[in-house]
């Protein structure tokens, strides 16, 4: 199985992730457009941290649900915990290092008329 390296811009986060990377989603949310956001849907399991949460900074919003994790250094937001599903994560394909965008099947997801699940 093939392992990714990836991180924050300035190094600070950085971590591996184990996994087939052949698509991405592409969210129209707010915060997924104005940062830029593909994500690749992993499980907790699969992420492997190389370097100290501490180095992260968690944006909550919204339906409180979402986990939006950013480094306290350069502001890059390279993980976060989906809003559909807590316990799942994303991976900004963007902070993967070596991954060629183009190749990959890109999904668009419509965040901005999206409605959150009642608990």
């Amino acid at each position: 199985m093939p392992v990714y390296r990836g991180g924050c811009h300035c190094g600070a986060i950085k971590f591996e992730v184990d996994g087939e990377l052949e698509s991405a989603l592409e969210c129209n949310c707010s915060i997924c457009s104005k940062a830029g956001f593909l994500h690749w849907r992993i499980e907790p399991g699969q992420l492997r941290m190389l370097t100290s949460r501490d180095a992260m900074s968690t944006y909550i919003w919204g339906t409180g649900r979402a986990r939006h994790y950013f480094c306290k250094v350069c502001g890059v937001s390279p993980l976060r915990n989906r809003a559909t599903d807590p316990s799942k994560m994303t991976v900004n394909v963007r902070c993967l290092d070596g991954v060629d965008i183009e190749k990959l099947t890109i999904t668009h997801f419509d965040g901005r008329n999206w409605t959150p699940p009642t608990q």
